[in-house]
């Protein structure tokens, strides 16, 4: 890829933060990310959405082939508001937080959902190993401790996640 490539791409993404409540304390699902001729790093679920499919839509799709669970409640779901017109379709609703990478190689905007998920982990999904589910207080011990095992993206949203809680 040449350098006029690289400043072509955008990507828009949808991320979930999955939460769960066991014995008083907040569970998240991370997960390693694995792709060819990169390092390993710790991300939440999601990815990029499809050209013209919306953000829940995307947010459902990519927790579904990365972890094997099934999102049925998405904050802020139910004020989601689509729009109709003679040529477009618009979708709106408040995410928990949005990002855009302001340096780097690919340029991109994301959502971050925070929702609640059904089923069972996969051992591993399409480019991810050891999905599991962790506490925020072993979250911020690792994001602490071993900040760049994190994916460059999600560590801003990580942080900003256990900021809000």
């Amino acid at each position: 890829m040449n350098e006029e490539e690289l400043i072509l791409m955008f990507y828009v993404n949808s991320r979930a933060i999955i939460e769960r409540y066991v014995d008083g304390n907040i569970e998240i699902v991370i997960q390693n990310r694995v792709k060819p001729n990169e390092p390993v790093s710790i991300e939440l679920p999601g990815g990029r959405i499809e050209p013209f499919e919306s953000l829940v839509q995307a947010l459902r799709r990519e927790v579904k082939e990365e972890t094997g669970l099934e999102v049925y409640e998405i904050e802020g779901e139910e004020l989601r508001t689509v729009t109709t017109g003679h040529s477009f379709e618009v979708e709106c609703m408040k995410p928990f937080a949005a990002y855009q990478t302001v340096k780097g190689p690919v340029d991109s905007v994301g959502y971050y959902f925070r929702c609640k998920a059904k089923g069972e982990l996969l051992e591993s999904g399409d480019e991810t190993t050891d999905i599991r589910w962790i506490t925020t207080s072993e979250l911020q011990d690792l994001m602490e401790n071993h900040p760049l095992q994190f994916s460059d993206i999600d560590r801003a949203g990580i942080q900003y996640y256990l900021n809000q809680i």
